[in-house]
């Protein structure tokens, strides 16, 4: 071990000797490697900062609309209008076995006064496990019940702008609200959620009722509608990865149902937000992928530089290696200084450069951020490519002028000056 000290020794005497030199090509290493921590970075921030976003509306849930149907099935011209009733529900319920949850959703705006200020409100019929599938939590109170939906209860969950505009700063919780002239007990307070992006409005704008009680106090009023019809449906797959044999599944038995083949594009409009987000981590990889190349590049220019300063080097000390072959140094002595010498400087660079990335991403998770982007996350596998790289870098850099200074001969190497 005595020879792998002196190396070392030499090594960072020959760097401090040339501290401009070395800080320059140790530079282009260090940016190198931070660059691709950030564009990994970057990449891993935007992904997790769209996951939240999507969140924010629901986990892995798949909305659905009635539209129009744009064929002719089981004898039923094209054209015709499909709309939704809780029956559709319960026959999901009862038939689609890929489908965790599902729930009915029928929205209006509706007038909301309290005894202390009045407003117009969007207000929802919902089934209780709405609350969950759509990450509704609640700030004071509770959710509705399976009980509240099976006796239709006048019972009501508001969300935090609802609660503001009726109470101020009062308790809400127990106090009673009209919708309409019908009398309601507020028994929640939803907590503020930061949303910037939904398919019917912010969660805060909201009151929640039962969808019995919606349909029962506040139906659709238009004839030709009826009393039974719903806004959109909500389910959840049992997995993220059964949620187009799931769908597959809801469309056939709505098809079945209101006569239109599943295969219908427009029978029934869809917005899939676990599609939605595996479109989108493509994309975000796709980006990734190109800039973490980009940064490939610049620390292989890095390495290159390495490998200029280290030739440089063998031509300044041919006399040096001259000298240590004619007292007996052997091929591999000359080798393995050289090698050591160019893989030290590299992985020192490479060191600094990983810990200055480290920094300035903690810096930047600690400011606050938008709702799309989560800052610079650094995961264990975008750490070890970081440092894998550097390593594969720094042994192809060392490789070439270690090789170059053991194969010089002695006496060619004594007379250089």
């Amino acid at each position: 071990m005595s020879w792998l000290l002196e190396i070392l020794q030499q090594t960072v005497r020959d760097i401090w000797a040339h501290k401009l030199r070395s800080t320059l090509t140790m530079f282009g290493i260090s940016w190198g490697i931070a660059s691709i921590i950030f564009m990994m970075a970057i990449g891993d921030g935007f992904k997790l900062g769209y996951r939240k976003m999507l969140s924010s509306m629901g986990t892995d849930i798949v909305i659905l609309w009635g539209g129009r149907t744009g064929a002719q099935a089981g004898g039923q011209r094209a054209g015709r209008d499909v709309r939704f009733s809780y029956d559709d529900v319960l026959a999901i319920q009862r038939e689609c076995y890929l489908v965790r949850e599902v729930t009915p959703e029928l929205a209006r705006d509706l007038p909301v006064r309290s005894q202390f200020n009045s407003g117009s409100f969007s207000t929802h019929g919902i089934a209780p496990i709405y609350q969950q599938i759509r990450s509704m939590n609640l700030a004071a109170g509770r959710p509705i019940t399976d009980g509240d939906f099976r006796a239709a209860r006048c019972v009501c969950v508001i969300g935090e702008d609802v609660k503001r505009q009726l109470f101020a700063g009062r308790d809400s919780v127990g106090a009673q609200v009209f919708i309409e002239e019908v009398p309601f007990t507020v028994i929640g307070e939803l907590a503020k959620k930061d949303q910037n992006n939904s398919y019917n409005g912010l969660d805060g704008n909201k009151v929640l009722i039962a969808y019995t009680a919606m349909a029962e106090h506040f139906p659709d009023p238009r004839p030709v509608v009826g009393p039974s019809y719903l806004d959109n449906l909500i389910f959840t797959p049992v997995s993220a990865d059964d949620h187009e044999a799931a769908l597959g599944q809801v469309k056939a038995t709505l098809g079945r149902r209101h006569g239109f083949r599943p295969k219908d594009e427009g029978a029934v409009w869809v917005w899939d937000t676990v599609q939605s987000a595996r479109m989108v981590a493509t994309i975000y990889d796709s980006m990734q992928l190109f800039l973490t190349c980009v940064a490939v590049i610049t620390l292989g220019l890095g390495g290159l530089g390495v490998m200029n300063i280290m030739l440089v080097a063998v031509v300044e000390r041919t006399r040096e290696i001259g000298v240590k072959r004619a007292v007996g140094a052997k091929r591999r002595r000359i080798l393995l200084e050289f090698f050591v010498e160019s893989l030290v400087l590299t992985l020192l660079s490479g060191l600094a450069g990983l810990g200055f990335a480290f920094a300035v991403c903690a810096v930047v998770d600690r400011l606050p951020l938008p709702t799309l982007f989560s800052g610079l996350p650094v995961t264990g596998l975008t750490a070890g490519i970081a440092f894998g790289t550097l390593v594969v870098v720094g042994l192809l850099a060392s490789i070439y002028p270690a090789r170059h200074a053991s194969l010089l001969p002695p006496v060619e190497a004594l007379r250089h000056e």
